[in-house]
């Protein structure tokens, strides 16, 4: 299954709807403090370890991902290019 768009169009599709796609960052940011947070409190194997690394991996992948789409939508409005947001 392929995308096909014209020569020169820039190619708008999204993979996963709008809400879903929004919602991300915060995820990511959920999904490493819930992390961090189990591996103060388990205490078998190698699990404290692999939450932490989890944890510090999610959180910055979180906070990149927020910080990076920030920037952009605020460089476009602030270029001129009014984004509907």
């Amino acid at each position: 299954m392929e995308n096909k768009s014209a020569p020169g169009q820039k190619n708008n599709d999204m993979w996963v709807s709008k809400p879903i796609y929004e919602s991300l960052p915060y995820f990511y940011l959920l999904v490493g403090a819930v992390s961090l947070g189990a591996s103060m409190y388990l205490n078998h194997w190698y699990w404290p370890t692999i939450c932490f690394v989890v944890g510090i991996s999610t959180l910055v992948g979180g906070l990149v991902l927020f910080l990076k789409r920030r920037d952009y939508r605020h460089k476009d409005q602030r270029g001129g290019k009014n984004r509907d947001v």
